[in-house]
């Protein structure tokens, strides 16, 4: 019981971590209609940005600042070829994603990964700056760190989406010609909505690479396949009644419990070889759940009817 509550606290704190990618992941994929691929290079790029910088003696917020604008980049790039090349959405991704490939290794030296072990990451930092110095469980470190990003997180894009301009962002994904219709720059939109998810998707990586204390030019392998399942983990709660803040903090929540999911089954003796399938489980179980509620509403829709008649 020890050991999987032990397990259970790493599994929580890699979930807030991913937590953060997912809230990007939704923003393109539900709120602009966008289907990118981009975050799985992207959150590469943040993650080795920040393993070099603090490799070669950055602080860590720096380090954290510059991976979210590593990541914005990455962004710009696929919303660039989207909107001004005419590039289908998907296939940019694939584009952008590709070139990411070789650009980290080049930020890396041409190396695959580097480490800096010894060297002070944002979690350290916490711990001086709230006297946690008794913590020494790197994963409730990283629990604290990651609940104060993923909070200023939703609140940001709280913020930012109930302004005018986040408002014309919402429009352009419920109907793009029909934003266009009232003068809102949808091209300019699309380009702001994917560097705001690619810089999450960066710093994601950038939070990981301090976790782990190594950025891999490989360290965002299947990491869109990771946003897409907390995201549909998390709308088969979410109901149009909820505020948006409360959407966004159910994403995160929805990535906490799809590590928690492989936690348990690592423990339960499954061979991490067979996690793939166990996240393919989990996407088409959450994506039936809504069809099976809704047939199970129509039957008593259905029915009520019937003895109405009768």
């Amino acid at each position: 019981m020890a050991q999987f509550l032990n397990a259970s606290v790493g599994g929580i704190s890699l979930g807030l971590i991913w937590g953060v990618l997912a809230v990007g992941v939704y923003l393109t994929y539900r709120i602009l209609d966008f289907a990118d691929l981009t975050v799985d290079s992207s959150l590469a790029t943040g993650g080795v940005v920040t393993a070099v910088l603090i490799a070669n003696g950055c602080t860590p917020i720096l380090a954290l600042l510059a991976s979210c604008l590593a990541g914005s980049c990455a962004g710009l790039i696929t919303a660039l070829l989207n909107t001004k090349l005419k590039i289908p959405a998907i296939l940019a991704g694939i584009l952008t994603m590709s070139a990411l490939y070789s650009i980290n290794l080049k930020i890396l030296g041409n190396r695959a990964n580097v480490s800096f072990f010894g060297k002070p990451t944002i979690n350290g930092y916490w711990a001086d700056l709230f006297n946690l110095s008794l913590i020494d469980d790197k994963n409730v470190l990283s629990i604290i760190t990651c609940v104060i990003v993923c909070s200023a997180v939703v609140g940001f894009l709280y913020w930012f989406f109930g302004t005018e301009f986040g408002c014309s962002v919402r429009a352009t994904g419920f109907n793009s010609t029909m934003a266009k219709a009232q003068g809102i720059n949808t091209d300019l939109t699309k380009i702001v909505c994917l560097m705001i998810s690619n810089g999450l998707a960066g710093l994601a990586g950038g939070l990981l690479a301090q976790h782990n204390q190594s950025g891999d030019v490989n360290m965002g392998t299947g990491t869109i396949v990771i946003g897409l399942a907390s995201v549909i983990l998390a709308e088969t709660v979410i109901r149009d009644r909820f505020s948006f803040w409360l959407k966004l903090a159910l994403v995160v929540l929805g990535s906490v419990a799809y590590r928690l999911i492989f936690t348990f089954a690592v423990q339960m003796g499954m061979h991490t070889n067979d996690l793939k399938l166990v996240a393919t489980a989990i996407i088409v179980i959450a994506l039936t759940v809504p069809l099976i509620k809704k047939k199970i509403a129509h039957k008593k829709l259905k029915g009520g009817l019937n003895n109405v008649k009768n």
